[in-house]
């Protein structure tokens, strides 16, 4: 199995900005924008009944900005995560392979479900590795997201990358 990441953000697909707005009416929230964060795509070679055998598939990962409240104990939401990193970064290598860096320096653990807005510290779908850079511009993404900036509410191509 080869796993490839394409790194947003971009706004999202007409798909993807479908099942923000179900999920966020499923809530009793409202939309205020939608980003698509990563696209994952998966190949699979071997062998099936003897023969070769070819497959693969694509997982978009998006953050639905729902107008969440924001929540009261982040610092303690952090200090969980802090807590938890390491120990994260080990159980995901036993099933992904080894947490990247650069340089030496692992890359950070972007949150999906931002803690800031009530999301889980160490939830295993929760946490992505994004390089630093990347994550940086997710992270002014979020505020314009939750504030409704048009960008995030507009629909975007099916795919915003080739490869």
């Amino acid at each position: 199995m080869q796993t490839t990441i394409y790194y947003g953000p971009w706004q999202c697909n007409a798909s993807g900005m479908s099942r923000c707005a179900r999920r966020c009416a499923s809530e009793a929230r409202v939309l205020m924008g939608c980003i698509w964060l990563a696209d994952v795509k998966g190949d699979w070679q071997g062998r099936f009944a003897f023969l070769p055998a070819e497959a693969g598939g694509r997982l978009a990962l998006t953050h639905c900005c729902c107008d969440y409240p924001t929540v009261s104990d982040l610092k303690s939401r952090r200090d969980t995560w802090d807590n938890a990193r390491e120990g994260f970064r080990d159980a995901w290598a036993e099933e992904f392979g080894a947490w990247p860096q650069s340089g030496g320096d692992f890359w950070p653990g972007h949150h999906i479900y931002d803690l800031w807005h009530g999301g889980h510290p160490t939830a295993v779908g929760n946490v992505l590795p994004i390089p630093s850079g990347v994550h940086y511009v997710i992270n002014k993404a979020y505020p314009m997201c939750y504030a409704g900036d048009a960008r995030w509410k507009t629909v975007g191509p099916d795919r915003p990358y080739s490869d």
